[in-house]
This record gives C-alpha cells, structure tokens and sequence, in this order.
C-alpha cells in the first residue's frame, strides 16, 4: 500500500485519475492545530477547491486553457490535532509523489504543513516563501513545531539557509531578525516590493536555482486584499503585487507550490479567490515553462 492510500481520504467527485497521463497532483492537508491567533485555516483546502473548480480557466499570460489539464487531485490527508503525526504523513506523501515527476500542489492549512512538504525534497532546490512575517523563532505557544517556527526547523534540518529566498516580511520579532541576519537568509524588503524591484529579485535569484520550492502564506498581502487568513498584518503588498512576482518564475521549473493561511471564517470570498487565482496562474506555468 502506498503512502498516498494510507493517509490520503479522497473526496466527493474528486478528479482523481491515472497518475502517469496527469499533468500535475494536488493534495490538502486541513491542519490548524498550532495556531496562534485565528483558528480555522483547517478548513481552507475544500475552500480554494470551490473557488478554483468555478472560475474562467484561460490565463492569457500564456494563452492556456487549465481546464485541458489533467490534474490528479488526490484529496485531503487524514484528520490529525497532532504536529509530529501531520509532518509526518505530508513528508512521506510528498516523497511519494516526487518520484511521479510532475509539479506538485499542496492546499493548506497552517504554514507548518511546508516543514513536512519541503524536506521531501533535496536540499539543493530554491525555496522562495512569500510571507508576512520570517517564521523564524526558536518557540512559540510552549513548542518548537508551529507555524511561527517552521522555517528554522528547515534550515536546522537541511543543514543550510543558503538556497532560501523570504519576500516580503513586515512583522517579526528581534530573535527572528538576528537569526536571519546571522544565517545570511536572502530577502527582498516590503519596500523592495513597493519600489516594483520585487520581479526583477526573483529573476535574479533563479539565475542560481533554476528548480523551485514555491511556498505562498496570503498574509503576505495587505488585509484589505486578503482579510481571510490566520495571522492578519496591516501595510502589506496588492494582490497585483504578489502575482506579477508569481509571473517572474515562468521560466522556472516549480516542482512544488504550497498555498498556506487562508481562513475562510473570516474571509469574503477575495481571499479565496486570490488562491484559487494563484493556483491557476502556477498550473499554467508548469506547462509553460
């Protein structure tokens, strides 16, 4: 039995189907249980399926027509409160479906999904995250696996921050800045972002890595664009902003994207629609490039 079958429950008239003839594979993971702040993110995979599943299909920017695709979606992963058990399952899942050789989608759920997902992966590949805040602590909320720490398990783990680029932080704390600053992370500033030098720094980055780990928390955009998501931080980029930055990567090869921090509680529906709008634009892409 694979890992897929043993921790995967497929969904209701889910596009499943036969993995060597997809075009790409996707996957939920409905987890929240280190939240912070909001709760609820669990519930943002089905979310951006609905949006995703009813809007226009054609991205102009490369005159395809995503409803050609044949994307395998495999459901969500198993119910678990438990961090250890859902790192666990996205790491064994995801190690699976390298093997496949076709992008890989992952709807989250909190950003300590990518802690699974990412180390998957050899540790030679880019890793661009997009994200309000650095997720760099030490601990947070009584434990060391959260989403406000993910990231620095990452580069203890692989061992490197050297391949990692963070666009667009704006809220972190004074242990986070020093460790990014003493790891020598590479960012592009919020104001990198609002002088439009945001695209250019990414081409720049994927001159040296060509295969990308593409990681977006939609708290990286402003709340006015974006008020659905865990952890809301004011002054933040456009929705405008973030894709064109999407649309520097096209000549890349994303080998996985994850989508994390949408909380559909407390969102209007623009949320939702930016992923489903993101999600769109990467399966593109992915036949583009």
């Amino acid at each position: 039995m694979s890992y897929s079958d043993l921790y995967l429950e497929k969904l209701p008239n889910s596009n499943t189907c036969n993995r060597a003839r997809s075009d790409a594979i996707l996957f939920g993971v409905p987890f929240d249980s280190t939240h912070s702040f909001r709760p609820g993110t669990r519930f943002a995979p089905n979310t951006i399926r609905e949006l995703f599943y009813n809007i226009e299909t054609v991205i102009p920017e490369f005159s395809i027509d995503i409803d050609q695709m044949i994307i395998d979606d495999l459901g969500n992963i198993k119910h678990t409160v438990n961090s250890s058990m859902m790192i666990k399952m996205v790491n064994k899942i995801t190690d699976e479906l390298i093997k496949a050789n076709k992008p890989i989608f992952i709807l989250g759920g909190e950003h300590l999904i990518t802690l699974g997902s990412y180390t998957a992966f050899e540790n030679n590949i880019g890793y661009i995250v997009f994200d309000a805040h650095y997720d760099l602590r030490n601990e947070y909320g009584d434990t060391k696996f959260n989403h406000a720490t993910y990231l620095r398990r990452i580069i203890e783990k692989n061992n490197t921050s050297k391949n990692i680029l963070h666009v667009g932080a704006r809220a972190y704390s004074s242990e986070e800045l020093e460790f990014k600053t003493r790891h020598k992370i590479m960012t592009i500033t919020d104001k990198d972002i609002r002088n439009n030098d945001g695209p250019k720094l990414i081409k720049d980055f994927c001159t040296t890595f060509n295969k990308i780990y593409l990681s977006i928390d939609l708290d990286i955009l402003d709340p006015s664009y974006a008020p659905g998501v865990g952890n809301p931080e004011a002054l933040g980029i456009t929705s405008r902003d973030l894709y064109e930055m999407i649309l520097a990567l096209h000549s890349n090869k994303i080998l996985c994207t994850d989508i994390v921090e949408l909380c559909p509680i407390f969102d209007t529906g623009s949320t939702a629609a930016i992923a489903a709008k993101l999600l769109s634009c990467i399966l593109a892409m992915s036949q583009h490039s």
